[in-house]
């Protein structure tokens, strides 16, 4: 048969089939979704400068186009909340991908501001001393060159610098926008991706120690993949369940007030077998990068071998994204297993506080020290999460936006001690440092004693909303539990203030280095707003409980 038979055999039976309807245009809402977008935009300038920009003027110009992005992506943030789109008009934008309602944009909100202060440490080049009479900064010269080859010394000799961090650093904070909001299970899975694999690559170039990073992003990464494809399984099963992916349709069906049903799925429709184990599967994936205990063993060894700027950003940023994604998958898709879910929650919270605050005890870094200080406050926030009120989640809001700021300003106050190596981040080195740098010892103390939860830190209020919320929500014992755990905490937070200031400084202990203005920036408006929360947190508490209310 001739190719012109065949052909006119096809338009008649188009043309004898009914006609075909219009593909619909899809509907996005860019002003709503402008934080995320100027961010994925900046993103991609930065890799065009990386590819055009000569050498000599990629720092500079990638260090103006971050915070430049980031700060618009925060002041659109402020003018869709100033618009209403916190409260009255929220809504599910992009044809129901993303949520823009009062958690979200108060999650983005604190993202961004993080994510500023984070570009600052990443910007820092007066801590190391000159190489080759070129500023360094805590980047290794050429990523992709071997530690300690000849292709590396020639990089450092010839004042190469890593400026591919700076895309990196957006691409990931531009995957914890979506995260928080995300509406659906894929949109929720490919943010995941979007900020999980540029933090795989961020642990791994650190300038001192490479090998130590290396293995920590290697660690990281099979981890964070074993966690993704478990995230993935769930929500495969999830679709088997419900006939969606979509948070309100898994709601309705979990609720049994779902109506219409595709045929081809009516027959594991409803089944509970498919929603437990996929619901199990998908919090997994959720607390393993909350980093609770069972889920938490890559903390340490991820926060100790990654470069201190990328610790003090992801260990700010992770959690608050992934917190927000477990607030509303619990809230808004599984309010009706409620009774399921918390008494596995109640376990893993009483885990994750005990276990963090026990073994923190025996560090000897004050990075792995902080690091399982980390998983203990990511049991205290499980604690609200618990609450299944209104009250619990605007006081995970206010905790978390505390949490990350403390937690920026104590890694960069880690940056500032060091020695012949690097930072000195073992703890014996830190004995006197309130003798020797006053300053710094005690803005360092103010993060610990927030940490600890200590009146008038932004801490204590943090903690109070959180198991005041739990204590109201029936998890009374829960609450006990975590003050033991707090006071657990506290006496390893208290032990370092004691070695810094009522130790005699060795002689050949660190020095303090004087950092540029931008960590500077970085530490004190950790330390005002660690302040300002405990002192005056009234303001704030009112902020979270405005945004503590989910679109449905």
């Amino acid at each position: 048969m001739s190719a012109s038979a065949v052909h006119s055999l096809w338009t008649t039976a188009a043309t004898a089939a009914e006609p075909i309807s219009k593909i619909d245009a899809p509907k996005i809402e860019y002003g709503q979704l402008s934080p995320t977008l100027i961010v994925i935009g900046a993103a991609v300038i930065g890799v065009l400068i990386e590819a055009f920009v000569p050498r000599k003027s990629r720092y500079y110009a990638q260090v103006f186009v971050a915070v430049v992005a980031l700060a618009a992506a925060f002041s659109a943030v402020v003018a869709l909340a100033a618009g209403g789109y916190g409260t009255t008009k929220a809504h599910i934008a992009a044809m129901g991908a993303v949520a823009v309602d009062g958690p979200a944009l108060f999650l983005q909100g604190t993202i961004l501001l993080a994510g500023i202060l984070g570009v600052f440490t990443f910007a820092e080049r007066r801590l190391d001393p000159e190489a080759h009479g070129n500023r360094v900064d805590a980047f290794a010269a050429q990523a992709s060159s071997v530690p300690g080859s000849d292709s590396e010394k020639a990089a450092v000799k010839a004042g190469f610098t890593t400026t591919e961090v700076f895309p990196l650093l957006l691409f990931a904070i531009s995957g914890m926008l979506v995260f928080p909001s995300a509406n659906d299970l894929l949109t929720l899975f490919i943010a995941l991706e979007v900020f999980s694999l540029p933090l795989y690559l961020l642990c791994a170039v650190a300038r001192r120690k490479r090998l130590m990073s290396q293995e920590a992003a290697v660690k990281y990464f099979l981890l964070g993949a074993f966690a993704s494809a478990f995230t993935l399984f769930g929500i495969a099963l999830l679709y088997g369940y419900a006939g969606s992916v979509s948070y309100a349709t898994i709601a309705h069906v979990v609720d049994g007030t779902v109506t219409n049903v595709d045929p081809a799925l009516a027959g594991t429709m409803g089944n509970d077998v498919l929603l437990l184990i996929g619901t199990a599967l998908v919090v997994m994936g959720l607390l393993f990068k909350v980093g609770a205990v069972p889920f938490h063993m890559w903390t340490p060894d991820v926060y100790q071998g990654a470069p201190t700027p990328v610790t003090g950003f992801m260990a700010a940023a992770t959690k608050v994204a992934a917190f927000g994604a477990l607030l509303r998958l619990l809230y808004v898709v599984l309010p009706g297993l409620r009774w399921d879910w918390r008494p596995v929650m109640w376990a893993v919270a009483i885990v994750t506080m005990l276990g963090g605050a026990i073994v923190a005890i025996t560090q000897t870094d004050i990075k792995r020290l902080l690091a399982y200080s980390s998983i203990a406050h990511a049991g205290f926030i499980l604690a609200g999460v618990i609450a299944t009120s209104p009250d619990g989640v605007s006081s995970v809001l206010f905790y978390l936006g505390a949490y990350s700021f403390v937690t920026i300003g104590a890694f960069a106050v880690v940056t500032l001690v060091r020695d012949a190596g690097g930072e000195a981040t073992h703890l014996s080195k830190w004995a006197g440092l309130g003798r020797r740098s006053p300053l710094v010892a005690a803005v360092f103390a103010i993060f610990l004693l927030a940490f600890a939860g200590i009146p008038l830190t932004s801490g204590f209020t943090g903690k109070f909303a959180v198991f005041k919320a739990a204590a109201e929500g029936g998890a009374g014992a829960l609450v006990v539990v975590g003050v033991i755990s707090s006071a657990i905490a506290a006496f390893f937070y208290i032990r370092v203030i004691v070695l810094m200031f009522f130790s005699e400084p060795k002689p050949e202990g660190p020095t303090v280095a004087v950092p540029s203005p931008l960590t500077m920036t970085a530490i004190a408006a950790g330390v005002a707003v660690t302040l300002v929360l405990g002192v005056a947190p009234q303001y704030f508490l009112n902020l979270a409980s405005q945004a503590g209310v989910f679109v449905r």
